[in-house]
């Protein structure tokens, strides 16, 4: 499979472009840094300009978003998911997978009980761009998946998870490291019934 991950140079991007990298996937990462893991093609460019991504997504079987906010720059997070759906539709490529958060599009309930306000309220800047972006998202026509990681960590990897939709029973933990949340996207690439959801995640 030709992945392509906007934002992989660093952070869960970079841990997800090497695990793919590592299964024989052909990846291709588009940063500002213009970096990525060994073995992963790197293109530099920005990720609201639809050149450079235009270039980067045409001929992938899938395309995951995974950049984080910008200094000084209003909803970093839409304008980049706005670029990256245009680029998609003009180079006919339809297996969209976004990287939000927990707390967006009405997911604050699976957090822990005494977690929810005070994430709501430090978090609001970033989650009414992730609000933003996950209406981008789903308003598409692309075969879309919405990932809603709780807290990221650096902490090594579990290789468990937990994944929950909106009205599943359950809550989620507070925490995940970034090295589960990649695997869990890249299981999510090959899961016809993913399509069209939004999953909450956490560690166990």
């Amino acid at each position: 499979m030709k992945i392509c991950i906007i934002g992989g140079s660093q952070g869960t991007g970079a841990r997800l472009a090497a695990l793919a990298t590592a299964a024989a996937h052909d990846v291709v990462v588009l940063s500002r840094r213009g970096a990525a893991p060994e073995g992963a093609t790197a293109l530099t460019g920005s990720a609201t300009d639809l050149g450079p991504v235009t270039q980067a997504v045409t001929g992938a079987d899938a395309v995951i978003v995974t950049v984080g906010g910008a200094k000084g720059v209003h909803h970093q997070r839409t304008a980049v998911t706005r670029t990256v759906v245009e680029a998609m539709r003009a180079s006919g490529v339809r297996r969209l997978l976004v990287q939000s958060s927990l707390g967006a599009g009405g997911s604050a309930v699976q957090l822990p009980r005494a977690m929810r306000g005070i994430t709501m309220l430090a978090l609001a800047k970033p989650l009414a761009d992730h609000d933003e972006q996950e209406a981008t998202v789903t308003a598409s026509g692309l075969d879309w998946t919405i990932v809603r990681p709780s807290g990221l960590t650096d902490k090594p990897a579990t290789g468990t998870w937990t994944a929950l939709e909106v009205g599943q029973p359950g809550t989620l933990r507070g925490t995940i490291p970034r090295g589960d949340l990649a695997a869990f996207m890249l299981e999510l690439l090959t899961d016809d019934a993913a399509v069209g959801k939004a999953f909450g995640v956490s560690s166990r």
